[in-house]
C-alpha cells in the first residue's frame, strides 16, 4: 500500500496568520494529487490552543495561528471534502502520533509526503517517519509543498535528500 501524508494544509498557513504566495500557488497540485493518489491519504492538522503566547513556539513565533476551533486550524475546504479519516492533530512540528498510525498499516510499499510548511513541519514529519521506518521508501512531493520561502523551501528539500528521502517534481 502507499500512503500520501498531507501535512498541515490549514487556512492559518495557506493564507491566513502564516500565508504566502507559494502556499496558495500549491493548492490546485495537492487537490489533484489527493484525488488522483492510488493509496490511503493521511492528513496532519498543526493544533494550539489559547494559550499558544505562553509556550516555546509561541514566545519563538509570536504569531498565534491554528488555534483549535478557528476558522485558520480548519484544513483548506477544497481538501477537507477529500478527507476520508480523522486528522492527526499535532501540537509541535511533527506528530508522534504518525509512526503509530502508519505501524497499523500492512505492506506500506511508500510513503510520500506533501503540505506545509517544507522547511518546518514537512521536514520535520519526513525525518520522523524515515528513522521509524528505514527501509521504506519516503517521498517528498516538491511541487506539492512551500516553504517559508523559496529559499527555506529548496534548503529543506536539500538537507531531506542528504538523509535518503527522494525528492521528486522538483
Amino acid at each position: 500500500m502507499k500512503i500520501l501524508v498531507v501535512v498541515d494544509m490549514q487556512n492559518d498557513f495557506i493564507d491566513g496568520a502564516l500565508g504566502t504566495p507559494e502556499a496558495v500557488a500549491i493548492v490546485p497540485y495537492v487537490k489533484g494529487l489527493i484525488e488522483s493518489f492510488d493509496g490511503k491519504v493521511i492528513f496532519t492538522r498543526d493544533t494550539h490552543t489559547e494559550n499558544y503566547m505562553d509556550t516555546q513556539e509561541g514566545k519563538n513565533l509570536p504569531v498565534p495561528h491554528c488555534i483549535k476551533g478557528t476558522h485558520g486550524w480548519e484544513i483548506r475546504a477544497e481538501l477537507d471534502a477529500l478527507r476520508k479519516t480523522d486528522a492527526i492533530d499535532k501540537i509541535t512540528f511533527g506528530s508522534s502520533q504518525l509512526p503509530d498510525v502508519l505501524a497499523k498499516e500492512a505492506d506500506i510499499e511508500s510513503i510520500t509526503f506533501a503540505g506545509l510548511c517544507t522547511d518546518i513541519c514537512v521536514i520535520s514529519n519526513a525525518m520522523i517517519v524515515k528513522a521509524y521506518f528505514p527501509e521504506i521508501p519516503v517521498i517528498v512531493d516538491a511541487r506539492a509543498c512551500a516553504g517559508v520561502t523559496p529559499e527555506s523551501h529548496k534548503t529543506a528539500l536539500d538537507a531531506m535528500k542528504m538523509c535518503q528521502i527522494k525528492i521528486i517534481n522538483e
